[in-house]
């Protein structure tokens, strides 16, 4: 599923124009994206998941091509951990 397939899910099951389905889903990425901008963002969805950033650290890697070492930089990275609900729902409605 892509954005704008998306958004038609969301106006249909939620009765609303694509156009309200498209600012309600705008509106939830630029509040996540703001949220995790803080080092210490988190936005939790109880049953869905929850989003949270993590650093890192610097690292050494091999090149897959030359086989040769590179150094790999330290960043920031965004996480998404799934919920109970959502975690058994992908497993076919099974408990763990």
């Amino acid at each position: 599923m892509n954005k704008s397939e998306l958004i038609d899910a969301i106006a249909k099951d939620a009765n609303i124009t694509k156009v309200a389905a498209k600012a309600a889903l705008e509106s939830f990425i630029s509040n996540v994206t703001d949220t995790l901008k803080k080092k210490d963002g988190k936005v939790s969805l109880v049953g869905f998941g929850t989003f949270s950033v993590a650093e890192r650290a610097a690292r050494q890697g091999i090149n897959p091509a030359t086989k040769k070492p590179i150094k790999i930089e330290a960043k920031t990275v965004a996480k998404f951990k799934a919920g109970s609900d959502l975690a058994d729902a992908v497993m076919g409605g099974k408990k763990k």
